[in-house]
């Protein structure tokens, strides 16, 4: 009897060496998977703020560099201020010397603008000189087709990319005598906007005098916005 018992005690102790051992190493793979999945987590982290630190950086080094910029860019406008050349074809006197710059490539389309100022500037007060029409074309995507009677609206206008500049077509045609018709291709060349001359035709009109047909392309820049934005940095 004292024998069975003994046996029988040996194997509650190894039933519950047994479970302590499986307890033992359940908890141990429980703590070694959760430092696993910890390292992983810290280390996804450590790789990400990584990349933060580094855009980061490379924001900074471009503000450094635009920064550095600025006094260059300071002393080359001063020298233009004082340009002979910009301050002798100014449109008014009180304009700065820089606003010759601003008028010759403006910031919009503004096709009315170029129709007035073809018409009331350019071809008028020419002696002999008798305009017949003009039209500027909309560009297209950018004004309305509907801008006025002084704008053709059924034709359309290519437009380059937004750094580049981008033409304003026009078409005029004038009548008059030969000195009529060479003044008012002077006073296109001394135009402050740019103008490019696509095409020239002179023909006979009626009692000896010439007709002046113009076709060509003003231009313009998109003005850009600089602003500080965010950016968020994928993981």
């Amino acid at each position: 009897m004292a024998t069975n018992t003994n046996a029988i005690r040996k194997r509650a102790q190894i039933a519950k060496a047994n479970r302590t051992m499986f307890i033992w190493i359940a908890g141990s793979s429980v703590i070694v998977g959760a430092a696993i999945v910890v390292s992983i987590f810290l280390a996804q982290n450590l790789v990400y703020n990584q990349k933060v630190i580094s855009a980061k950086s490379k924001t900074v080094s471009t503000l450094q560099a635009n920064n550095k910029a600025i006094p260059e860019l300071e002393a080359a406008v001063r020298v233009l201020d004082t340009n002979e050349a910009l301050a002798s074809i100014k449109a008014s006197p009180t304009d700065q010397p820089l606003q010759v710059i601003l008028d010759a490539l403006p910031a919009d389309a503004n096709s009315l603008a170029l129709g007035a100022s073809l018409q009331s500037k350019l071809l008028a007060n020419v002696n002999g000189l008798r305009l017949t029409s003009l039209q500027v074309t909309p560009v297209a995507g950018v004004e309305s087709t509907t801008l006025g009677s002084s704008t053709d609206t059924t034709a359309t206008t290519e437009t380059t990319a937004l750094d580049e500049a981008a033409p304003v077509n026009f078409q005029f045609v004038v009548s008059g005598n030969q000195e009529a018709l060479k003044q008012a291709l002077v006073n296109l060349q001394r135009s402050l906007r740019i103008i490019k001359v696509n095409n020239l035709t002179i023909s006979a009109a009626e009692r000896g005098a010439l007709t002046l047909t113009v076709a060509g392309s003003s231009y313009y820049v998109p003005a850009k916005t600089i602003t500080l934005t965010e950016k968020v940095v994928p993981r």
